[in-house]
């Protein structure tokens, strides 16, 4: 399946989801990387040190979603000519204190 405006693709179906009870609000394109981490959590008791691997790809995927709309909304603006100053646009990388 593919998202409009996005780059990447929906690997879980629908029914992979309800079958794994994921909520509607987690149903994304990280949604495959979702279920096997719940799985490891329900296993493990939901210790916080375990399935470390599992939620670190999560959030990585969830974090280039959450940058690519970023990018994608700094397009529209620019597009729209609306004049920005520099501290509205959002760096993608950070400066470091030493920079």
């Amino acid at each position: 399946m593919e998202v409009e405006g996005s780059s990447k693709k929906m690997i879980a179906t629908q029914e992979e989801m309800v079958n794994a009870k994921v909520p509607l609000p987690y149903r994304d394109q990280c949604a495959h990387f979702l279920i096997p981490l719940n799985k490891c959590r329900q296993s493990e008791f939901y210790l916080p040190w375990k399935c470390q691997n599992e939620r670190h790809v999560y959030e990585k995927c969830e974090y280039e979603l959450v940058m690519e709309r970023m990018l994608q909304m700094q397009k529209i603006r620019q597009q729209q000519h609306q004049p920005q100053s520099q501290s509205q646009s959002i760096p993608l990388v950070p400066k470091t204190a030493n920079a």
